[in-house]
């Protein structure tokens, strides 16, 4: 790919990091429950030039419905295998999606798929699948890159590992368990700031290249296509721009600095960790994985982009999010941390930047105006929508082109509105 259009399509990674079969209330095979033996995940292969031209691929658009599944084929992975009993999603029938209503047009489900370039769509309302559909050949044990829904991921792990007491204090310093932060700009920053993506830090979500790359450039090139370098590693090169806790300020690198201290709060590696005290007990169905920076053997999980996983279990997540950290009488998140995380800040944004989104919790999105919804949310139209008020789950996993018509964000959380507001027969 040319540099241009490299630069092009990876510049619209940072502005947010922010056809098919449809079926009502469909399930898949009853016998498959977990994913077939994965011969490239945790592998490390030779870095290639073939390997890194398909690397700058990612967002292309004319092949990004394809590039966003089953990602450990062309990056460096790290396996989240899946164990236990799998939680249960049962069907229910009688649910019949709403119209898209949007611009003074009405339009059939298919043609608002069609219209927000959807790969795939579930729908669950008290527990139970009432609507799925895969698109552009995907299908339920496809494997689908979340992008920065990662990061709610990633907060997930913090209220695990603060319920543990491995962080015993949100309003703790990074440095406390990075010691290498001393001297950065995230020196005396709180877990509790970064969650909130208020560091304060030098850090803007732009990803030009060429020969002088921006520096979310130089890490994405570095770390990601290029293998030499931790992502997280960058922060150690940052300076001071805000008083921390004053000023929102999206960053992929905050994230990543969540996931170093988790990794040396916890002991463990973040795949690791992310299997024993979330993938697992959760009861997913298939195994998941996340991307990996950095040089063979040395880089770390991409948890500020990089986890995958199939619709279902996104639709599990989001459950367990619904349902206060809970799957059943298990408490697997610990009781409080939703209320916390889902405590929204202003983000200031202006409206069309990430949709106009209003508000920022912990590493999670307020996207509209409905009482208590929320939602994880990744490039490229990755959604994970939670609307505690109806008792409803919408994941939504996209392909949108790296510049994004201004409409389609508009016209995907309007839906979503719809759909939690349509009843249930």
């Amino acid at each position: 790919m040319k540099r241009v259009q490299a630069a092009a399509i990876a510049f619209a990674l940072g502005t947010l990091a922010l056809s098919g079969c449809q079926k009502q209330a469909a399930s898949p095979p009853a016998r498959q429950t977990q994913t077939p033996a994965d011969p490239y995940v945790g592998k490390t292969f030779a870095l290639t030039p073939a390997v890194i031209a398909m690397r700058w691929q990612l967002l292309n658009p004319d092949v990004n419905s394809f590039t966003f599944r089953e990602t450990d084929r062309v990056f460096e992975s790290r396996g989240v295998p899946r164990s236990g009993a799998v939680w249960d999603l049962p069907s229910a029938s009688g649910f019949t999606m709403p119209a898209d209503s949007f611009g003074g047009q009405s339009y059939a489900y298919p043609q608002f798929a069609e219209r927000t370039y959807t790969n795939a769509m579930l729908v669950m309302r008290h527990g139970k699948v009432v609507f799925e559909d895969y698109r552009n050949r995907s299908e339920p044990m496809t494997r689908f890159l979340s992008m920065s829904m990662a990061k709610t991921v990633t907060s997930m792990l913090v209220g695990i590992a603060l319920g543990e007491h491995k962080i015993a204090s949100l309003d703790d310093p990074a440095e406390k368990y990075v010691p290498e932060l001393k001297g950065s700009g995230y020196e005396g920053v709180t877990i509790r700031q970064i969650l909130q993506m208020r560091s304060g830090v030098d850090y803007e979500e732009r990803y030009d290249f060429g020969a002088h790359p921006s520096f979310a450039g130089h890490l994405h090139q570095d770390a990601i296509v290029l293998n030499k370098m931790r992502f997280a590693a960058g922060a150690l090169e940052t300076k001071r721009a805000n008083q921390p806790g004053s000023t929102f300020n999206y960053s992929t690198l905050n994230t990543m600095v969540l996931g170093w201290i988790l990794e040396n709060a916890t002991g463990q590696k973040l795949e690791d960790y992310t299997r024993n005290k979330l993938w697992g007990p959760l009861g997913a169905q298939a195994d998941a994985f996340w991307l990996a920076d950095g040089p063979p053997g040395q880089g770390r999980a991409l948890n500020g982009m990089g986890f995958n996983a199939t619709l279902r279990d996104f639709g599990r997540f989001g459950e367990l999010m619904l349902h206060d950290g809970k799957r059943g009488d298990t408490q697997i998140v610990p009781a409080g941390w939703m209320k916390q995380a889902t405590t929204m800040l202003p983000t200031g944004l202006p409206t069309g930047f990430g949709g106009g989104f209003p508000g920022y919790g912990y590493q999670i999105w307020q996207v509209d105006n409905e009482p208590g919804a929320f939602c994880a949310v990744g490039l490229a139209g990755q959604y994970i929508y939670v609307s505690p008020a109806t008792d409803t789950v919408i994941v939504k996993l996209s392909y949108y082109p790296p510049v994004e018509p201004p409409t389609v964000t508009p016209e995907t959380i309007g839906y979503f509105k719809a759909v939690a507001h349509t009843p249930d027969s």
